[in-house]
């Protein structure tokens, strides 16, 4: 995947956006999961910094696949300002040398890997960020800044209108799907943990559902499927009524919420990271798709490995207000970003 001229005119424009607001201007940053939807984002932003405004920063860029490495970040190969390292977070982590921050990106995000790989998830979750947080402790890291997840707040029983940090729902432990958010509810308890027993500082971004045209199109969540068809000029499918209602953000403004956290975010809290411009319900979401592909939308009943990853969620709408109290602020309401994202992916070289 190498993004097109627009992308990188939104990459630099997201990089000046960061690198004016916030107090870090040098450090080396360690990234897991840096080839998927936001961990790309945010070697992306890294470099550009680097290059637009001369900031001193070392992305060391972690994940398994290689091949997915070298079609993502294959411009970046050779510059001193980058490394790769081919390693799953399940295992040890090699000795990289000084970190200063340590992202940790890497999770199972697709439903159906949630059902075909429910212990992978999980491990991912647990066991992999246990070996970070261990290898952040024995080279003291600044900053541990874990990726977490609006699933961790579960169901929504209709007595909130939206989640803020200290809200939770309902949340059946017993399913195969739970692997996921039980597993980062886990995640966040061990960065505490660690905080508490090491004295490591930790920061919790919990994002909502994120999109933009990082996302891999193998990736099985419904909006990623209906940009997939809106690309392919297909009609959207729609696997249920549609009435569930989510927060989304795009992936820029996501990567801009994290930097913010990083930068100004209090040690030990967590932050939710949506959108108010892009609260929408699936139904009204996989409409616009159909409106800008010039499609319609269709309706098919999902088969049973299907069903097993999906979420029985009905409403998650998060409250960004402890965010915006950073001096973050979104760019991309859902109509811009979705027509940004599709054109995007149509034209890529």
């Amino acid at each position: 995947m190498i993004l097109n001229y627009d992308f990188r005119q939104c990459i630099s424009k997201c990089a000046s956006e960061i690198f004016e607001n916030i107090e870090i201007q040098k450090g080396v940053f360690l990234i897991t999961g840096a080839t998927g939807l936001i961990g790309s984002v945010l070697v992306d932003c890294l470099i550009k910094m680097n290059d637009l405004y001369s900031a001193e920063f070392r992305t060391i860029a972690i994940a398994k696949n290689k091949e997915r490495a070298t079609e993502r970040f294959g411009g970046y190969y050779g510059r001193r300002d980058f490394q790769f390292v081919s390693c799953d977070v399940n295992d040890p982590l090699p000795d990289v040398g000084r970190i200063d921050y340590l992202i940790h990106a890497a999770s199972n995000t697709h439903p159906l890997e949630y059902s075909s790989d429910p212990i992978g998830t999980i491990k991912t979750n647990v066991i992999g960020t246990n070996n970070l947080l261990d290898y952040a402790m024995r080279h003291q890291v600044k900053r541990f800044v874990f990726l977490s997840s609006v699933e961790i707040y579960g169901e929504n029983k209709g007595e909130l209108e939206a989640f803020s940090e200290l809200d939770y729902g309902y949340l059946d432990c017993n399913q195969v799907r739970s692997g996921y958010p039980e597993s980062k509810r886990v995640g966040e308890s061990l960065c505490r943990a660690y905080e508490s027993k090491y004295g490591m500082d930790v920061v919790i971004p919990r994002l909502c559902r994120v999109y933009g045209p990082t996302m891999w199109l193998d990736d099985s969540k419904a909006l990623a499927q209906f940009i997939k068809s809106a690309v392919n000029c297909e009609d959207i499918v729609l696997k249920s009524k549609g009435n569930q209602y989510y927060s989304y953000i795009h992936v820029l403004d996501a990567v801009k919420a994290i930097f913010y956290i990083i930068d100004k975010g209090k040690r030990g809290e967590a932050y939710n990271v949506s959108s108010k411009l892009s609260n929408i319900r699936l139904i009204d979401l996989a409409n616009k798709l159909a409106k800008i592909s010039g499609k319609k939308v269709v309706f098919e009943i999902p088969d049973d490995h299907e069903k097993k990853g999906y979420s029985c969620v009905t409403k998650a709408i998060l409250n960004n207000d402890k965010l915006k109290l950073l001096g973050w602020n979104e760019i991309y309401d859902i109509e811009e970003g979705l027509r940004m994202t599709v054109k995007i992916l149509k034209n890529l070289e």
